[in-house]
Order: structure tokens, then sequence, then C-alpha cells
């Protein structure tokens, strides 16, 4: 995302960046690996006294296995559609890690686990609210947050409450990091997982593999085949990635399973994929194949609603001295959940950065002030279709 001028809103919280940089680094400094709920909880606590602070009416959602889910409003009683900012509070990094790799700034780059993906992204929203409140600015018009705490793992533990909660909205913006061009995303591939399970029939290697039915060889046919299901051109990609099969050197194998990671960038696609594995038909006789769909994400699609959202966030930035481009992604999140419901979603809102995941995440601190800026600019400005 590239400034042209120097706008009074970029300018506004670029005064203001200090102590977003600090809310950042206070978040960060909470560790919250998914599977911890006591320390996604603590993080949780934590959100909770900010949007307290901020005056916003809150609705706890308790769960048993990973942290409790939050959801904080303002304008409650507003006319019009709601606008929801979607966050997750849980990170991939186990407990110690920031005794490892603290939290730290090396020139331009705010550096440390879970940084970017995504206590960055809440440090902005929270400012923001808090910008608009000083200013006076807040607009009159319902304005949510829902912040859950298992995306790192599925949403498996929060997917009715994204849904219940979209359905009720008029725009979705989900707080993941920017693309890569310093754009948002304007579509996710949706994911699939399948496992390929073969059964054959036991016998000795050496004295009757003639009675045998090899379900290591019966897998190979399938994979095969499965491969060919790839459409590269389309953005499917159909993967046979881990596979099990064999007990000894000397018997036929009556047992192998398969492992097929699925990547779409539409439902039909998806449809198509699951159609064809689905009704997979054993090569050799006797053998018998058993496909279980294990799960699934629905993809985020470029579609005639992306692209009217897009161009509206495009203009809006365009009158700070913005240009902002669009992108796409392999990877899913939960945008991928709101987006199927038809929910307008837009995707990537968050800071420039890299390394999600991996030992060098770091926000690019200096994309922080035109982030929040488009940020505020959308919440004042957005226009639903009936409006």
């Amino acid at each position: 995302m590239s400034v042209q001028t120097q706008h009074a809103l970029i300018t506004f919280y670029e005064a203001r960046l200090a102590n977003i940089v600090g809310l950042i680094t206070d978040l960060a400094n909470y560790e919250t690996p998914t599977a911890n709920k006591a320390a996604v909880d603590a993080l949780g606590g934590f959100v909770r006294q900010k949007l307290e602070a901020l005056g916003a009416q809150i609705t706890h959602f308790p769960r048993e296995s990973v942290g409790d889910i939050w959801l904080a409003k303002w304008n409650a009683a507003a006319a019009g559609k709601p606008i929801l900012f979607l966050m997750h509070l849980d990170t991939v990094w186990g407990l110690g890690t920031l005794a490892e790799r603290p939290i730290h700034i090396e020139g331009d780059r705010l550096i440390g686990p879970g940084t970017w993906d995504m206590k960055g992204s809440i440090g902005v929203v929270l400012s923001v609210l808090e910008g608009l409140q000083e200013r006076g600015e807040f607009p009159n018009r319902p304005i949510w947050a829902l912040f859950t705490t298992d995306e790192e793992t599925g949403s498996l533990h929060s997917w009715e409450i994204i849904e219940e909660i979209a359905r009720q909205v008029g725009l979705c913006l989900v707080m993941e990091f920017a693309a890569t061009n310093g754009g948002i995303k304007t579509w996710r591939k949706g994911i699939a997982n399948y496992q390929i399970s073969v059964t054959g029939k036991a016998s000795h290697a050496g004295n009757a593999p003639e009675k045998g039915i090899n379900a290591v060889v019966e897998l190979a046919h399938q994979t095969l085949r499965i491969t060919e299901l790839n459409r590269l051109e389309l953005g499917t990609s159909v993967s046979v990635t881990v596979v099990q099969g064999g007990t000894a050197f000397n018997v036929i194998p009556d047992r192998a399973t398969a492992q097929v990671d699925v990547r779409f960038k539409t439902q039909a696609e998806a449809d198509r994929i699951h159609s064809a594995l689905t009704t997979l038909t054993p090569v050799l006789e006797g053998a018998k194949i058993e496909v279980t769909q294990r799960s699934q994400r629905p993809p985020m699609e470029r579609d005639a609603k992306m692209i009217s959202s897009y161009e509206q966030l495009k203009a809006l930035t365009a009158e700070l001295g913005i240009d902002l481009p669009e992108e796409g992604s392999g990877g899913g999140s939960d945008g991928n959940i709101t987006s199927a419901l038809g929910i307008p979603t837009l995707d990537g809102l968050g800071p420039m950065g890299e390394g999600a995941h991996a030992l060098h995440e770091q926000v690019v601190i200096s994309s922080i002030a035109a982030r929040a800026a488009m940020l505020d600019a959308l919440l004042r400005g957005w226009r639903f279709d009936a409006e």
C-alpha cells in the first residue's frame, strides 16, 4: 500500500504511533497458544478491560476447551447495519517462546511471536476506535468487534458463533495481516482434507503373494487418479500428502491410507473434487476404498459482491492518498466463513509485515498509521447499497 500524499488523518495516527506500538507490544507479551485456555483467557481479560474503557457493550461466550469468545458493540441501538471487526486472540506459539525471542524493535520493525498474526491488527483496531472517540468523530452507526480464540486450529469452537453474528451485519472486516503487495485480500482458497482408506487382503509375500490383495498397490493407482484432478490453471490443487501402509517387509499389506489436501478458489471446483473423490472405484479385484472428508473451509470468492466492496474501499483510501491493490491467498481465514454466507467481507486489513508462523515474525511500523487511517475512513464513510 503506497502512500502518495500525507493526509491529515495519516498524520493523526503517526502522532499516536508510539502508543499504538506500545499497545501491540503489550498484547504480544501475552502468550496465547490456542490449546492453552488459561493463557488465552488472560489476554481476553486484558482486551475486555480495553473495550470497557472504550464504552463497549460486551457479550461473553464461555468455551470449555479453548479461550472464551468476546463480542463488543458500540451504538447497538443506532440505525443501519453493523460493521463487524473479526479478530482472533490465539497464536501458534507455545508458552516459553517469548523467553527465547522477546518482543523488540529493530529499525522500522516490531519483531516477535504474535506481532503480525494478529496482535498488531488488534492493537490497530483498538487504537482507531480510541482515535475516533478522541476526535469526537465516532460514527453514529453500529460497530461490532468479535474476538475468537481458535482460528489457528480451524475455528471449530467459534464457527457457529461467527456465522450467527455475521448473519446480522452488513460488512465483515477480517483483520488478518496485509497482502504481500500492501493491499487487501479479495480471494482466499477454500481448504478440504480427505482420508483415503484402502482395504486389501494380507498374505505371505513369498509363499502366496497371489492370494493377497495389495492395498499399497491399490492406493498407488488411486494416487495417480487423484493427481489427475488438479486444475492448477483454475487455482485447484489436489495433493496426496501423507501415505501409510504395510506392516512387515514379507507381508502383502491389507491396509493403506492417504491424506489428501485440496485447495480451490470456487465452490464449483470444491464440488467437482468432492464428487470425484467420493466415487473412486478400485482397480484391483477385491480391494475396497473408503473416502472420508475430515474437514472443509469454503472459499472466499472474488465475486461481484467482493469486487463491489473492494472498489468502495479503494475509493475511500484514494481520498487519503493511498493506492490500495488487491491480492489473494492459498490459505484460509475466518473470512472464508463469512463470505460463504453471502456477507460482504474484506480481508487482510491489518498492517504490513512478514513471517507469520515463522521465527522472524514482524510488523512494519511505518505501515501502521496508513492502515489505521484506512479503517478510520471506512468506519465513517462506508455506504451500504440501500443507503
